[in-house]
């Protein structure tokens, strides 16, 4: 009797199964605001082709991308605030408000850019009034990736972690997409080039402030993670920066870890679409099809080296992209720069994102991995934001400044040895997913 209840299938008991969508629904609700927020935050990419000349007025296409981009850049000079101001918040008050806030704050920046009167209208006031666009989105942003990241992170089942975070950077990526789907059904249905150029570039904006309220609405009815509720009891009061200065190491491997991805990550999404425009030569609609099929590709393989990680351990996966990315990166932009092909230029894309999705797809986890409970949202954002700062939304404005110097190649060692430099951090570094402090509330 016993051999044959041996042999009984398992099923799951309904206790199991209602912990498991409560865990799914509460990663989709997470993930889907992290998407509308990336897709605001992007759309300003896709569309500067279109809208840089209604603000920086010049004879030089290179000029008014350069302008556009530092600008980009510029946004990313307050994120590591946003990552304190917001980190804060989750930490002290929980991961739910500040998704809320960070949200709603996403809305009115890209209420701004879609408003905002042209340099022929108001003059100077029109870049004015994009910088400070970009700066409010560019502090939401910074709270965004901190408190989503720990919140993924701890919602998800102990197993899971590294495969349910990557979503993270799966609506991260679909953000973008979403930007410049929106971009191709503008382009190819509904507007001509002329009325795109004159005045479609805003509507982007405005479907990006009405997401933004939806998925407020929706993260209003988030629930609260349990590793949050069971830290309340031992929390002090001291600032989350005091807190966190308790991790030097911890700080310093976040930075170590951060500085070649993020060049990377900003290099094959943001920039991409300039160099394949102005570089490869493609025409707007084609460049739009292949970073539009490179970035599907991309999402595809988030999930696919989450699981993975889980299985053997988040290093083995960052090593992976160090080593490759070190030994790639030049060969694959010189091939990319030299040719005229769109099929050639799409695969080159995807096999960059082959060893970027390395980083992209488990970087959250392992940070969220490093630090205790109660100061786990800051310990993610603000060493984060403050590296992404300096190295990924500088990487467009520097490979554009090499390109106008006449010496475009450059960028491509740079973005090596930035990949080379973390690569050591990788190898020195301990699993995150076998030294964990996920279960450290102090």
């Amino acid at each position: 009797m016993s051999d044959v209840s041996a042999q009984q299938p398992h099923h799951p008991h309904p206790i199991e199964l209602a912990d498991a969508r409560r865990r799914i629904k509460a990663i989709f609700i997470g993930s889907v605001g992290n998407l509308v927020e990336w897709y605001d935050f992007y759309a300003y990419t896709a569309f500067a082709l279109y809208f840089a000349p209604h603000f920086f007025p010049s004879h030089d296409p290179v000029v008014q991308q350069l302008n556009a981009a530092t600008l980009f850049a510029a946004g990313f000079i307050v994120r590591p605030v946003g990552g304190w101001l917001f980190g804060h918040l989750a930490d002290r008050y929980g991961r739910r408000l500040s998704l809320m806030v960070s949200v709603l704050m996403m809305c009115f920046g890209s209420l701004i850019i879609a408003f905002t009167p042209t340099y022929e209208t108001i003059g100077f006031a029109a870049p004015a009034l994009l910088a400070l666009a970009r700066i409010i989105e560019g502090l939401s942003l910074g709270g965004e990736y901190g408190a989503s990241a720990t919140y993924l992170t701890e919602i998800a089942d102990p197993e899971h972690r590294g495969f349910y975070s990557s979503f993270q950077y799966v609506t991260l990526i679909g953000g973008q997409l979403t930007a410049i789907l929106v971009l191709l059904l503008l382009q190819n249905v509904f507007l001509t080039h002329e009325q795109l150029v004159a005045w479609g570039w805003r509507i982007p904006f405005v479907i990006g402030a009405a997401l933004a309220i939806t998925a407020m609405v929706m993260r209003r009815h988030m629930q609260e993670t349990e590793a949050f509720e069971a830290a309340k009891g031992t929390m002090t009061r001291e600032s989350s920066l005091r807190g966190l200065m308790k991790y030097p190491r911890e700080v310093a491997i976040v930075v170590g870890l951060t500085a070649g991805g993020t060049a990377a990550f900003y290099t094959f999404t943001t920039y991409m679409q300039t160099f394949v425009k102005q570089t490869v030569g493609l025409s707007d609609i084609v460049t739009t099809y292949v970073i539009a099929g490179s970035l599907i590709f991309a999402s595809v393989l988030q999930p696919v080296y989450g699981l993975i990680s889980d299985r053997i351990g988040r290093k083995p996966v960052l090593m992976f992209f160090g080593i490759a990315g070190t030994l790639l990166t030049v060969p694959i932009l010189t091939t990319l720069a030299g040719t005229k092909s769109a099929w050639t230029a799409f695969l080159l894309i995807c096999g960059a994102w082959i060893f970027t999705a390395g980083y992209t797809s488990i970087n959250a986890v392992v940070k969220a991995e490093l630090f205790p409970t109660a100061v786990r949202a800051t310990g993610v954002a603000v060493p984060y934001a403050v590296t992404v700062s300096i190295f990924g939304g500088t990487a467009p404005a520097i490979a554009l400044f090499f390109k106008q110097q006449g010496h475009e190649q450059w960028f491509f060692y740079y973005l090596a040895g930035m990949i080379f430099i973390s690569f050591l951090v990788y190898a020195l570094m301990r699993d995150t997913k076998h030294a964990s402090a996920m279960q450290r509330h102090e």
